[in-house]
């Protein structure tokens, strides 16, 4: 399989962005650094980059403690985020960005990975308990709110060793390739849930099946 990573370098040069302040923000997981790079703690990451490269920019600017960029999305401002504040004070970044712009709760989208579901399996949330993820938790403290959508990104069940190897540890060529379809579909999940309707998102997304080629 061609190295999913490649599609990044094909982002458009013409950068989309848009005037006017955020209403939105789209916040992808992870830990920053080359060495994290494809691990299953990023995926959140990774569906960042995918949703820039469909809205034709790049998260390059750097404020709020994170790379990020402005954009519009089915007519709504968005500043798509990705914190490199690493995973467990990801909250730092966007309790910052969310102050900054006085965004509330439920206009924030988190983007984060999920060892409950199998790569190509993805499960969106209007709000919720942490599940035990300390990104979301972080979040959850310095946003003093659980109410904010997130789409979870299946990464698989820990087969080996502690749950914090398995998580940095990186993600397979095949996993990757049943975890495509999902990463691609964040873009249009993310436009219905940012324009109210998570329960369509839900049914159309929640369904999704593992590719089985």
């Amino acid at each position: 399989m061609a190295d999913i990573f490649e599609l990044f370098k094909k982002i458009s040069g013409d950068k989309k962005e848009t005037a006017g302040p955020p209403t939105h923000l789209i916040v992808g997981l992870g830990n920053p650094g080359q060495e994290y790079l494809r691990t299953r703690h990023n995926a959140g990451f990774i569906a960042a980059d995918f949703i820039a490269r469909q809205l034709g920019v790049e998260c390059s600017s750097v404020r709020f403690r994170s790379m990020n960029a402005a954009a519009e999305l089915e007519g709504q401002k968005i500043l798509l985020m990705k914190p490199q504040t690493f995973m467990n004070r990801s909250g730092e970044a966007v309790g910052e960005a969310a102050s900054f712009y006085k965004i509330p709760p439920e206009n924030i989208l988190v983007l984060v990975d999920d060892i409950y579901l199998p790569p190509g399996r993805m499960r969106i949330r209007a709000g919720g308990s942490d599940g035990g993820h300390n990104g979301l938790k972080d979040i959850i403290y310095h946003l003093d709110s659980d109410r904010f959508p997130r789409i979870r990104i299946g990464v698989g069940e820990k087969k080996q060793g502690n749950l914090v190897d398995w998580v940095l540890g990186k993600l397979t060529e095949e996993d990757l390739k049943k975890m495509t379809p999902c990463f691609s579909a964040c873009c249009d999940a993310a436009a219905l849930i940012i324009n109210g309707k998570t329960d369509e998102a839900m049914g159309r997304f929640n369904g999704m099946q593992p590719s089985s080629d």
